[in-house]
């Protein structure tokens, strides 16, 4: 990063970010896990219905308030006593400084304006209705409305049900209001990729992606300034030739008014919106394009993923959300947080799986380059999996452990005492507060909170990183990795 020294407008700094939580208890029986569990035991599914929240329930959920920016991470260890489920935050607001909770009813309308091939069919009042709940919504046009509103009786949504290759739509689990089904035509009736299954987790991931990327033009700049988008979801968008084709970047920019933009997506399992910015900020530092957003919907096959724990402990099943995140890169304006591209840690084949190997390549080895300290990063943004979330099903408390392994590296190196381990994970770490989303959890739930900061004078740096686990798709043992630091702006431009 010579040039960059000298020119600092090359500089990548983090613009604008945006979080968006739609609330879908009905779509947690479709989750991968609660569908072949209830599948094999039919019995679970009025238990998995009445350990459903409802919306009220789910927005004061303390830790979705933090997703949205209503409240600071540390605020969980401080303020709230746990279990964060049993305690409601007082008053609490579906809209948030970074984006929003929606309702699942207006949620299926998003999907619906989404929906370009009438894959989704909604039942003719629920979707007047639904309709006119948007019409009051900020980020909804008339023409979206439009493709909400055209609903059909009841009596269609039961007959195209009597076909096993559709899937019924809920709301709180139990009230039928539509359903989806594969398209005909094309050969698109016998492709295994196309099935119902895959298709409403397009749809959901698309819509999710939408109103988050929404969020960010409005809370950022125009959306035709954006040169370039990047998708870093977890769905497999495709057909029977290309399963996981993808592009589902252009798909969310195209509801979003980025007349101007082209786009791809990069997947590398939980790692990739990391691997993303990494990507953005390269591109806006090389002018290549001016503005970049990384922008990714939610993960529909883990809803209700560890159900069974939650069942088991009789609490809510709290997995019932999906996330979507949005972020502006661009060249440097003097105030936005700085991405710095001379801090990049990655995992290297050679590198191995120990956790400790991941840490070193990632953590310590970045680190010594810039000739900083452990100790001298203010906050690490890791896997910021909700422990509430976690725990019941065995999981362990991720962020904590991740910060421990961090802790033992400043222990070894002398910088801290065996003793104080503790102490560096309550200062540098934090509670873990993101749905168990997968690619939504891996760091960048903590980006808006971290440029909020920086930009308030309160912070001087971050190190954000993700780890992955390539061996799931069963091509390779290899584990993956990649961080970056991001650091407070000095304000000096050329």
């Amino acid at each position: 990063m010579t040039s960059c020294a000298t020119d600092r407008s090359a500089l990548p700094v983090v613009k604008g970010v945006a979080y968006f939580l739609a609330h879908v208890p009905g779509m947690v029986r479709h989750g991968s896990k609660p569908s072949r569990e209830i599948e094999k035991d039919p019995s679970l599914l009025p238990q998995v219905v009445g350990h459903l929240w409802r919306f009220d329930q789910a927005v004061a959920y303390p830790p979705n308030q933090v997703f949205i920016g209503n409240l600071d991470p540390d605020d969980l260890l401080k303020k709230i006593p746990p279990p964060w489920f049993q305690y409601a935050v007082p008053h609490a607001s579906r809209w948030g400084s970074f984006g929003e909770i929606m309702p699942e009813d207006e949620f299926y309308g998003i999907m619906k304006i989404c929906d370009q091939f009438g894959l989704l069919s909604l039942e003719e009042g629920f979707a007047q209705g639904v309709a006119d709940k948007l019409k009051t919504h900020p980020l909804i046009t008339a023409e979206d409305l439009a493709r909400v509103a055209k609903g059909i009786p009841l009596e269609q949504i039961k007959a195209k049900l009597a076909n096993a290759e559709t899937i019924p739509v809920y709301v709180q689990g139990t009230e039928l209001v539509g359903c989806v089904e594969r398209p005909q035509g094309g050969g698109a009736e016998d492709d295994p990729n196309l099935l119902p299954e895959f298709l409403i987790e397009n749809l959901a991931s698309r819509a999710s992606g939408v109103m988050a990327l929404r969020h960010l033009i409005k809370s950022t700049g125009r959306a035709e300034d954006i040169d370039y988008l990047l998708g870093c979801g977890e769905e497999a968008v495709g057909d029977r030739y290309n399963r996981g084709g993808g592009n589902m970047a252009k798909a969310i920019g195209e509801l979003s008014g980025c007349v101007r933009a082209t786009g791809s997506d990069v997947k590398a399992f939980c790692c990739a919106p990391v691997h993303a910015l990494v990507l953005a900020a390269s591109l806006v530092t090389s002018r290549i394009f001016g503005n970049v957003v990384v922008a990714a919907g939610g993960s529909f096959a883990k809803l209700g993923m560890k159900f069974q724990g939650h069942l088991r402990r009789n609490m809510p099943i709290l997995e019932d959300v999906l996330a979507g995140a949005a972020i502006w890169i661009a060249p440097d304006d003097g105030q936005s947080p700085v991405i710095r591209l001379d801090s990049i840690g990655k995992h290297e084949i050679s590198s191995g799986s120990s956790q400790q190997a991941i840490m070193e390549k990632l953590v310590v080895e970045p680190l010594d380059r810039l000739g900083l300290k452990l100790t001298q990063v203010d906050k690490y943004a890791t896997e910021m999996h909700n422990p509430e979330l976690t725990e019941p099903q065995g999981s362990g408390n991720v962020p904590r452990t991740n910060y421990r392994t961090i802790g033992s590296f400043a222990v070894l190196r002398n910088e801290i005492k065996r003793e104080e381990l503790d102490h560096f994970v309550e200062v540098h770490g934090m509670p873990g507060f993101s749905p168990t989303q997968g690619h939504i959890a891996s760091a960048i739930p903590v980006l808006g909170h971290a440029v909020k900061k920086m930009r308030d004078g309160a912070m001087a740096n971050t190190m954000f990183l993700a780890k992955g686990s390539l061996f799931l798709g069963r091509v390779t043992q290899l584990s993956d990795g990649i961080s970056f630091l991001l650091e407070k702006n000095k304000g000096v431009k050329s």
